[in-house]
């Protein structure tokens, strides 16, 4: 049986494929500004300066964000050495990965 982090990686890394997550500080931003992110994510060892703009940029644009992983782990499943943020831009990847994470919070 499968953990709820390999899970939630073996998520990430389909909606990689699926071309519905984009990563890295730029592309992110671009995502947000053109009302194409859904979620943010922010990897929990991400730098402090990292966490709080992936937080402003949650307030303003009005967007879930959730700190997940370790810039490792959230590198790795999408198939880059490391990854302090992404974002989702897919509603179906977004509401599933919420589920998973609410069930992460449960146990």
């Amino acid at each position: 049986m499968m953990t709820n982090t390999e899970r939630i990686t073996n998520l990430l890394s389909i909606a990689q494929r699926a071309r519905r997550i984009v990563s890295g500080s730029f592309a992110v931003q671009q995502a947000v500004k053109g009302k194409k992110a859904v979620l943010l994510l922010v990897a929990a060892d991400a730098a402090a300066e990292t966490k709080k703009n992936c937080q402003m940029l949650a307030e303003k644009y009005e967007l879930p964000y959730t700190e997940l992983l370790d810039r490792e782990s959230l590198g790795a499943c999408l198939g880059k050495e490391y990854r302090a943020m992404a974002a989702l831009t897919d509603a179906g990847f977004a509401k599933k990965l919420a589920t998973l994470l609410e069930e992460t919070h449960m146990n």
